[in-house]
């Protein structure tokens, strides 16, 4: 699993309400959440992001609630993927069960806004094109990619039924 795109670059502690409000949890459709992504900390954000870029996040990203409407707005959003310093423990599985890769690198905050990147999701390797700069992480164990293949747990779960 082969992804590109552009890094769009957020700090530390960043929580599930800064990602999606409160008072947008009324639905868990992703576009409704994915227009509203972001908005009270980067109004802009939904406007800057193509299909398929990268969030670089910096440590603590996704602590907060338990709420799996982060992820979900990140991914209707079109982010492809989110590379931080630390996740929060149930952000992390969020996203795995939402099909959200994640992946954890130390040096996240070197990687700017408008980075080009690309990542290898089997082998954890972050290409960073715009610096000419590599990085490495755990790659995703086998049954976490096919997790996140499925597009999350419960489609996983729907075709091994089959």
């Amino acid at each position: 699993m082969i992804l590109k795109g552009k890094a769009l670059k957020f700090g530390d502690d960043i929580n599930t309400d800064d990602i999606i409000a409160a008072k947008y949890l009324v639905t868990t459709d992703p576009v409704e959440l994915g227009n509203k992504c972001m908005e009270t900390i980067a109004p802009d954000f939904v406007k800057q992001v193509n299909k398929g870029d990268i969030i670089a996040g910096g440590k603590n990203f996704g602590c907060g609630s338990s709420r799996e409407h982060a992820p979900i707005a990140i991914k209707g959003a079109g982010i492809s993927c989110v590379i931080a310093k630390s996740f929060a423990r149930i952000f992390y599985r969020n996203a795995i069960n939402i099909g959200l890769p994640i992946l954890e690198i130390t040096e996240a905050d070197q990687i700017n806004s408008a980075d080009d990147l690309e990542i290898d999701l089997v082998k954890g390797e972050i290409k960073n094109i715009t610096q000419g700069k590599a990085y490495k992480s755990e790659g995703f164990p086998e049954f976490m990619r096919k997790i996140v293949e499925a597009g999350g747990l419960m489609s996983w779960i729907e075709k091994k039924k089959e």
